[in-house]
């Protein structure tokens, strides 16, 4: 059946392709997540575990947020670590310090990289594309990530 929601298909392709990026930064930024949960070695270790499983937990939830946005405008979520790899902005790293302060400011930064890209596609979305849907959602999603980013930066005082 056609899906007809007042979205030119060409439009929802195009807002399916940033939500696919969206979806791949999403997964890495989760991975980097579970990575410093289960890695972390610091005296605080016991909160910043705790913290960290609170943050993926969070990212878990976006993941399929996002995933069931796609397919709400009749699109396909891709869904292969090659393809998140290729997508994404954020980089995957190897480190020699597990200290909790290494992990919180690589996270926060990329907390950051996935608000600004946010930031920037509300408007583009809502105005060339004209899905109003798409922008009101990741206009809560980049909140989200807002909330997240201070919550580690307040790590760092």
């Amino acid at each position: 059946m056609k899906t007809q929601i007042g979205i030119k298909p060409e439009n929802s392709v195009k807002v399916a392709d940033i939500l696919n990026k969206l979806l791949s930064d999403e997964h890495v930024l989760y991975i980097k997540t579970r990575n410093a949960h289960w890695n972390v070695e610091s005296p605080d270790f016991m909160a910043v575990h705790k913290f960290f499983e609170s943050q993926y937990i969070q990212l878990e939830e976006i993941i399929d947020q996002v995933a069931e946005r796609i397919r709400s405008i009749n699109h396909y979520a891709i869904g292969t670590m090659t393809d998140y790899l290729k997508l994404t902005q954020l980089n995957e790293e190897s480190r020699e310090n597990n200290d909790s302060i290494s992990y919180i400011k690589d996270l926060n930064c990329d907390h950051e990289a996935v608000i600004i890209e946010l930031r920037e596609n509300i408007h583009r979305i809502a105005n060339d594309f004209h899905d109003l849907g798409t922008s009101d959602f990741i206009t809560g999603l980049m909140e989200k990530h807002e909330k997240m980013a201070w919550m580690l930066r307040a790590h760092l005082k």
